[in-house]
């Protein structure tokens, strides 16, 4: 299903990372066609909201499929509708590194970045 660019965006150091990541799942399994990052939002955390983050190379037909230098990102439509407008991102910190999501559409996050609320 096609998405505009305005819809959910992925960093450029995300789609780096999400490459990197691919490419050291090995040759036989990165080498399987379409292995994407799945962003999803799912119910519970702290907030009542966690996003989750999987390699799959499995798609429904409407999934939004956005893609983002060498890499893949795939988000189920229920999911999308929470992430418009938002950025997949990737920092690395000294306290660590992770996927997160700046998300407009949260009005609270829990301080580990994975769990938000609505308004």
């Amino acid at each position: 299903m096609p998405v505009s660019p305005a819809a959910f965006s992925v960093s450029s150091a995300a789609a780096a990372r999400i490459a990197e990541i691919v490419a050291q799942q090995g040759a036989q399994q990165a080498a399987q066609e379409g292995i994407a990052l799945r962003v999803a939002v799912e119910s519970g955390g702290c907030n009542g909201f966690q996003y989750s983050f999987r390699l799959d190379a499995r798609r429904a037909p409407d999934d939004v499929v956005i893609e983002a230098g060498d890499a893949t990102v795939i988000v189920d439509p229920v999911s999308m509708d929470l992430l418009r407008g938002a950025e997949l991102q990737f920092v690395d910190k000294l306290m660590g590194a992770h996927f997160t999501v700046a998300n407009p559409n949260a009005a609270t996050s829990c301080g580990c970045g994975t769990s938000f609320s609505l308004a």
